[in-house]
């Protein structure tokens, strides 16, 4: 197992974190030379906060944890493709590389929509590795959905 698996397995374990408490299941980490200095996953339903996804949450924990905004030489993984919102704060924060699971074809924004990551006008430019455990991340994502669906049946037939 690669060093890029093995923190994505981490990742997903806070995936299913998010799932067991009814949130969207997307877990992420931030590592700086090999140590995680930062967590989280998705929480926007619980907090009532529309910014709480687990790329900003587990940036804040990181940020808070080394005491700087700035995560200079940061690896950032989540077990599935950030959005808009999510890959503007990897460039403000200084995100050295990002590694994630599956793409996320309706709001992915790094490579699966609007290439957030790739303008030549930022300011500064974040490495991009797709695809560690994406078949995986991309399940669980699949799992949660149909869960809802099914949910979702059940309480019409009621």
């Amino acid at each position: 197992m690669s060093a890029d698996e093995g923190y994505m397995e981490r990742a997903l374990l806070l995936a299913e974190q998010a799932y067991s408490h009814g949130e969207v299941p997307v877990g992420a980490i931030v590592v700086i030379d090999g140590i995680i200095v930062g967590e989280g996953w998705n929480k926007p339903v619980s907090s009532c906060d529309p910014t709480a996804h687990a790329e900003m949450v587990a940036l804040r924990d990181a940020a808070s944890r080394i005491g700087n905004y700035r995560l200079n030489n940061a690896t950032l993984y989540v077990t599935i493709e950030p959005c808009t919102m999510c890959a503007g704060a990897l460039v403000h924060a200084r995100v050295g590389r990002l590694v994630y699971g599956a793409c996320e074809p309706k709001s992915g924004a790094v490579d699966s929509n609007s290439k957030a990551l790739q303008g030549a006008h930022l300011n500064h430019q974040v490495l991009v590795t797709p695809g560690i455990l994406g078949s995986r991340c991309a399940q669980l994502m699949s799992s949660f959905f149909k869960m809802r669906r099914q949910q979702k049946k059940e309480k019409t037939n009621q």
